[in-house]
C-alpha cells in the first residue's frame, strides 16, 4: 500500500522529544513510499553521541609550548565569571572595573581627523593603499618630538605598530626561544605568556605558580614594589612596567637608574612598557629614555590605547635605538624592522591619522583632559578604600588601585564583591604570584558607574 509521509530535516536535538515535537508540527515535503501492510512497526530516529563518532585528526602534532599555558588568558576568563554572573543575577547592574578598557568618548579633534582621513579614501587624490611598516613619517617624527624630546631618539628608531601589546609579541619572535627572561611580579600577563608560548619557559610549577626559567622579580610593598636588584639573577631580557600594571607604582629615577645600571653589567636589554606614562606626574621619569645610558641596553613600548580611548582603534609604537645592540655588534633595530615587515603591513592609515591629530596641540590638550578625568575616578577610588580601613596602593601614577586583603585568596575576594555587589574587579593573584591577597580595581568607567561601584563597596565593608 501507499501513504504520504511528511518529511522535515531539522537538526537533531540533545532531546529526543523535541525533535519529534518538531516534526509532528512541520509540513516541508511530500514523498510517496511503499511500506508493507503485513507488519507494523515503530521507526526510532538516532542521533550518534560525540562519543561514538570517530572524528577525523590530523597528524600535526600540538605546539607543546601553548599546551604548557594554565588554563585561559587572565581577562577572557574574567569575561567568562561576569557572564555567568550575569545570567545568574539578570537584572542585576554589573559595572566592570576590572578589564583595563576605556570607557569615554575619544575627542572631537581626534576623530574628526580619522572621519577625515577615512574620507579622502574614497577620493582619487586622498587614496593610499599600502604605507611604511614603520609607519609615516609625520607620525614618527611628532612621536620623537613629543615624547622624547632632548632624549636622542629620532625618527628612525621609532616603529609604530597596532598597539604595545601586539608589539610585546613580535619582540618575542626578535629574541627567540633560547633567551632568559625576568619579570616583574606580579605584572601584565601578556609577558609571561607570549615568553611560553615562544618557548623560553619550562613547565608551569603549580607548588610556587610559577614557570621554570622565569626569574619572577618581586615587587611588594615590603620593598616599595622595586625588585631587590641584589637577589636577581642574570638574565638576557628583563620586562619592566612602570607605572606598573596591576600595582600602580611608578619607579622612581634613582630606581631607573639601577635597573639600567643592573642590565649594563650584566649585558641584559630591557623592555621597558610605557603604557600609562601620561599619567605620571611630578619629576617621576615618564620614559627609559630619560636615564643615561639606557639606549645602549632599552626598548620601550608605548601605545595611544590609554590617552586617546584607543583600545579600539589600536595604535602603539615600539622605540628601538640605534645605539642597542647584540653581543656580535649587529644592531637590534635591524633585526626588529625585519620583523616588523615581514609579519605587519603597518598600522592603518585611518587610525594613523588619529594618532597626528592626538599629537597636535589641540589633542594632546584633549588626551591630558581624559588622562585627567580617569586620575579623579582613580582619586575616588582610594579615599573609599581607604575610608574603609584597607592598605591601598598605586593611584597616583596610573589608573589601577591595588588593594590589599591580607590573608584571603584573590579568586576568593573577587567572587565576593561580584557576588555581593555586582561589580568586577580584577584578582591579584592573575598577574603572578605576589599578587596574592590584592585586587586590582580599574578607574576607567563613567563617573555614576564608578560612584556607584563605591557606595556598594561601603555597603559591603561597613
Amino acid at each position: 500500500m501507499s501513504v504520504i509521509h511528511n518529511c522535515h530535516v531539522t537538526p537533531l536535538s540533545s532531546s529526543s522529544s523535541a525533535f519529534f515535537a518538531q516534526n509532528r508540527l512541520s509540513v516541508v515535503r511530500t514523498q510517496i513510499v511503499s511500506v508493507s501492510h503485513k507488519k507494523a512497526g515503530v521507526c526510532k530516529c538516532v542521533a550518534t553521541s560525540p562519543a561514538e563518532q570517530t572524528a577525523y585528526k590530523t597528524n600535526v602534532s600540538r605546539n607543546g609550548n601553548i599546551a604548557k599555558l594554565q588554563a585561559g588568558y587572565l581577562f577572557p576568563e574574567i569575561g567568562r565569571r561576569k557572564a555567568a554572573h550575569m545570567l545568574k543575577y539578570p537584572d542585576a547592574q554589573v559595572i566592570s572595573l576590572g578589564i583595563g578598557d576605556t570607557t569615554e568618548p575619544i575627542p572631537d579633534v581626534i576623530t574628526s581627523a580619522m572621519a577625515k582621513r577615512a574620507l579622502d579614501l574614497s577620493t582619487v587624490e586622498g587614496y593610499s593603499g599600502y604605507g611604511a611598516e614603520q609607519g609615516e613619517k609625520k607620525l614618527r617624527a611628532q612621536l620623537a618630538s613629543t615624547f622624547y624630546a632632548n632624549l636622542g631618539i629620532e625618527e628612525d628608531d621609532i616603529f609604530v605598530s597596532d598597539g604595545a601589546k601586539s608589539d610585546i609579541s613580535r619582540l618575542q619572535v626578535l629574541f627567540g626561544s633560547n633567551v632568559t627572561m625576568a619579570v616583574q611580579d606580579p605584572s601584565y600577563p601578556a609577558y609571561v605568556d607570549s615568553s611560553v608560548i615562544i618557548g623560553q619557559t619550562g613547565q608551569f610549577q603549580k607548588d610556587i605558580e610559577k614557570f621554570a626559567n622565569i626569574e619572577y622579580m618581586k615587587c611588594t610593598p615590603e620593598n616599595d614594589f622595586f625588585p631587590d636588584l641584589s637577589k636577581v639573577s642574570r638574565t638576557d631580557i628583563i620586562f619592566f612596567c612602570s607605572p606598573n600594571n596591576p600595582t600602580g607604582s611608578a619607579a622612581s629615577r634613582e630606581q631607573l637608574t639601577a635597573l639600567v645600571k643592573f642590565a649594563k653589567d650584566n649585558g641584559s636589554i630591557i623592555i621597558y612598557d610605557s603604557a600609562y606614562a601620561m599619567y605620571v606626574s611630578g619629576d617621576t621619569p615618564k620614559s627609559i629614555f630619560e636615564i643615561p645610558g639606557a639606549k645602549e641596553v632599552a626598548i620601550e613600548t608605548a601605545s595611544f590605547s590609554k590617552y586617546a580611548g584607543f583600545t579600539g582603534v589600536r595604535l602603539g609604537w615600539t622605540v628601538v635605538p640605534k645605539e642597542l645592540k647584540y653581543s656580535d655588534g649587529f644592531p637590534v633595530a635591524k633585526d626588529f624592522n625585519r620583523i616588523v615587515c615581514t609579519g605587519f603591513n603597518g598600522a592603518s592609515n585611518i587610525a594613523q591619522a588619529g594618532g597626528i591629530a592626538c599629537l597636535s596641540p589641540e589633542g594632546l590638550e584633549a588626551m591630558h583632559e581624559v588622562v585627567g578625568f580617569y586620575k579623579e575616578n582613580t582619586k575616588i577610588i582610594v579615599d573609599t578604600f581607604t575610608s574603609l580601613g584597607f592598605k591601598v596602593y598605586g593611584g597616583i601614577h596610573a589608573p589601577y588601585v591595588w588593594v590589599h586583603f591580607p590573608g584571603q585568596s584573590s579568586w576568593d575576594v573577587f567572587s565576593e564583591i561580584l557576588e555581593k555587589t555586582h561589580v568586577v574587579t580584577t584578582p591579584g593573584s592573575g598577574f603572578g604570584p605576589a599578587g596574592e591577597g590584592f585586587v586590582r580595581v580599574s578607574a576607567f568607567g563613567h563617573r555614576s558607574n564608578v560612584l556607584e561601584a563605591c557606595r556598594r563597596f561601603k555597603e559591603l565593608y561597613k
